[in-house]
This record gives structure tokens, sequence and C-alpha cells, in this order.
């Protein structure tokens, strides 16, 4: 492996945490909401219950893997080294397709908390102009970037408790049962991408491996806590936020609106006001927390299109680190077009659902990874041992299939895009990909 191919060591247990937390904790600002007029309060619940079992069974398993080959590419890494070259090339597609187009629809919930402030400034102009600044500071160091998505999700994390504190106490069963199932119990089904919402991402830790001290170690304990973390924030925000009028008040700003991308400054109204200082800090702080998400998966992003390039999968060129920032910056240039590209459509709904295809392809890919290297590769040294093994990874193998069929199922378009898309990435690899001389790659 070449120097200017090679990322730097600058990251502990703790800034560890805050990556896997930051990921993800945009997840509960927006984006589930989107969930409530297709399965109601019940049927979200009934979701985000399932749900939270696939990923605490996916990260219990998961994490054997990242502390075994810590490498930036993550899922992409172990299924080429379970499958070969081709399940690789799958794995780090779906791979690239989850965190390439989670960034855009996270651009647009922070132009969305923008915009419900200062109404006259564009929403996809906020958007894009986001996407630039955090690039670039994605692009500036390591270091530096890993302190920022730290320091914002503390706040963020804090910001979530007080609106917790501020709505928990105007909680009403009643409110919470309104409507609770517009749709049936198929509502359930068709409502799972917005409650994989609450968690997507969190994988993403596994991607900074490659740049963490002692990786063995450290990546277990931030895989543990951040999962701990925000399974308990995703049920009392979903809870707090629900139940203060009924799930309509947190979806539609004024009846007949479109779905809105705030909905906790919507909750929040109701209990102290649109004038109060709570509600301006739940919008200032409440701005941090889809930063942290939107900066954290920005530089998830980056190490896996990295690796993908440094394989040989796609071109060379995205494997080139900067020498003075130590940064992938040609690679988060590359998804920066992608994502303001998916801002443009103005379609987030959508956007949440693609990038839902991708997460549960690769959580089915890693689970099947992590089985069959138990067989092929038993003196493979594992810091860590999934807990639960077999049963906790085939368990999150079946919830996460489970989902995909039901991605297909009610979102049959978006699906057909996501299996373009790894068809034209399967068309690269079958041209010019499988021909390139790829040294010792996957070990």
């Amino acid at each position: 492996m070449s120097k200017d191919s090679q990322l730097k060591k600058a990251l502990g247990p703790f800034t560890l945490w805050g990556l896997g937390v930051g990921y993800v904790i945009s997840g509960e600002y927006f984006g589930w909401n989107l969930g409530l007029p297709i399965g109601g309060s019940y049927g979200m619940l009934a979701a985000t219950v399932l749900v939270t079992f696939m990923y605490v069974s996916f990260i219990l398993s998961y994490t054997e893997l990242a502390c075994a080959i810590p490498r930036a590419g993550g899922a992409f890494v172990y299924c080429a080294r379970a499958f070969g070259p081709l399940g690789g090339c799958v794995g780090g597609l779906v791979q690239i397709i989850e965190f390439v187009f989670a960034p855009p629809a996270i651009a647009m919930a922070v132009a969305a908390y923008i915009h419900q402030r200062f109404g006259g400034i564009p929403v996809e102009g906020i958007a894009i102009g986001a996407y630039l600044v955090f690039t670039g500071l994605n692009a500036w160091g390591v270091r530096q970037a890993a302190l920022f998505e730290l320091t914002v999700t503390i706040l963020a994390v804090g910001e979530l408790l007080l609106f917790c504190g501020l709505t928990l106490p105007s909680f009403s069963w009643t409110s919470f049962s309104i409507d609770p199932l517009p749709n049936g119990y198929s509502g359930i089904f068709a409502c799972l991408p917005f409650a994989i919402w609450f968690y997507l991402a969190i994988e993403g830790v596994a991607n900074a491996a490659e740049e963490t001290r002692n990786p063995q170690r450290n990546v277990a304990l931030g895989f543990g806590t951040a999962m701990f973390t925000l399974v308990i924030l995703a049920l009392a925000v979903f809870f707090s936020a629900t139940g203060v009028a009924g799930w309509e008040q947190i979806v539609y700003p004024v009846p007949g609106a479109e779905a809105s991308d705030a909905p906790l400054p919507l909750a929040l109204a109701l209990v102290v006001g649109s004038d109060s200082v709570w509600y301006t800090l739940l919008l200032g702080i409440g701005l941090l927390g889809l930063i942290a998400s939107f900066h954290g998966i920005i530089f998830a992003a980056g190490r896996a299109t990295f690796e993908f390039g440094r394989s040989g999968f796609a071109p060379k060129i995205l494997a080139r680190i900067h020498s003075a920032s130590g940064t992938p910056r040609i690679a988060l240039a590359v998804n920066l077009v992608a994502g303001i590209i998916a801002i443009l459509s103005g379609k987030t709904a959508d956007i949440i659902t693609l990038a839902c295809f991708g997460a549960v392809s690769l959580y089915i890919l890693s689970m099947a990874a992590l089985i069959r290297l138990r067989k092929i590769e038993k003196d493979l040294p594992r810091p860590f041992k999934a807990v639960g093994y077999p049963y906790l990874a085939i368990l999150a193998l079946s919830l996460a299939s489970l989902c995909l069929v039901s991605l297909f199922y009610y979102n049959p378009q978006v699906g057909f895009l996501f299996a373009g898309l790894v068809g034209l990435g399967l068309i690269y690899y079958a041209l010019r990909g499988r021909h390139q001389l790829i040294a010792d790659w996957a070990r």
C-alpha cells in the first residue's frame, strides 16, 4: 500500500462514540415522522421496535468484523474477504449508495430548519451551501473533523434530552392513539424505511477503524456505547413528540400542507409556543444535531468511496490521500457532486428510502460474510466475538431481509433505481474493475 493511500490514526473510543451517535442523531430530529401518515402512531411504534431489534442484533455481530479487519472499506472489505471480488463489489456498491444518499436527505432537513426561521432563503440553496461547507471541513483534516463531530454530537444529545424533558409532561396516551393505524396493519411494513432512519449509518463506525488507535479495543467500545445511546434517544423522542397532540401535528405544519422535515419544532411549539426561548434554542442546537449526522456521514462516505478506489473497483484517483491533511479529498469531491444532484431532485422521502435500500442490503451481506468467515477463517484473530452467535447474526439477517422485501413491495420505483445503480457499478466491474491488478486488497 503506497504512502499516498494511507490514512492517519487519530481516533479514540470517545471520538468513535461521537462519530457513531453523530452519524445517526439526525434520525431523531427528522425523517421518522414521514412514516406516521403511512403507519400511524401504533404502526410506526411496531416498526421502530422491529428495527431496534434488528440494529441491536446487527451491531453485536458486526463489531466482530470491524475489530478483526479494521479497514476503511468496512462492509466492502468484509464481503470481499468472505465471497471474493464480486461479492466485495456488491457489498461496496450498496454501502456507497447508503452513505452517499443519506447526506442529501439530511441537507434538506438542515435547510428546512433554517427556512423555518428565515423563510426568504431558498431551501435548495441552503442545502447545497451546507454540503460545500461540511465537505470542506472533512477535507481539512481527520482530527479536526472528529473533534467537530464530537462537540456538535454532545450538544445535540443534550438538546434532545431537553426536548424530552419539556414535552414528556404533556404526553397523553389519548393523543398518541389518535388514528393509530390509518392504513391498517400493512402500514407497519410500509413505514419501515422511516423507522430505519432512527439508526441508519451507525455501521459507519467500522469505516473509521483504520484511523483508530488500538482498533481491536476501541471500535467495540465505540459501537456499544453509541448503540445504547441511540436506542434510548429514539424511543424517548418518538413518544415525547407524538404524544403531545397526535401524529398529524408533527407531520403537517397546517392541515393540507406538505409533510414537514422539522417535527420537533412543531411538537415543542404546541407546548411552549413558537416565541419561547426554548423553541429558539431547539432550532439552534437542533440544527447542530442535523449537522452532526450530515458531517459524520460525509466522513464515512468519503472512506467508503476511497476504499473502493484503493482496491481497484473504481478509478484509482479516488484513492489519493492529500499529503498535508491526510484526507481523501477527491473521493469527498465526487460524493459532493452526487449529493448536489440528489438535492436538486427535491424528494427527501425517496432519498431516505434509497439510502435505506443500501443500508439493509449492507446488513444482509455483512451478516452473511460474518457467518462465512467463521467457517473459512477459523484462525482469524477476533478480539471481539459476536454476542449470541450465530443466533443474533441470523436474527439480524432475517429482519434485514424482511425490511428489504417490504422496501421493494412498497417502493418499487425507488427499488428499481437502487437496482439500476448497483447494476451500473457491476457493469464497470465487469468491463474494467476485475481486470485491474489488486495487490492483497482484501487482506
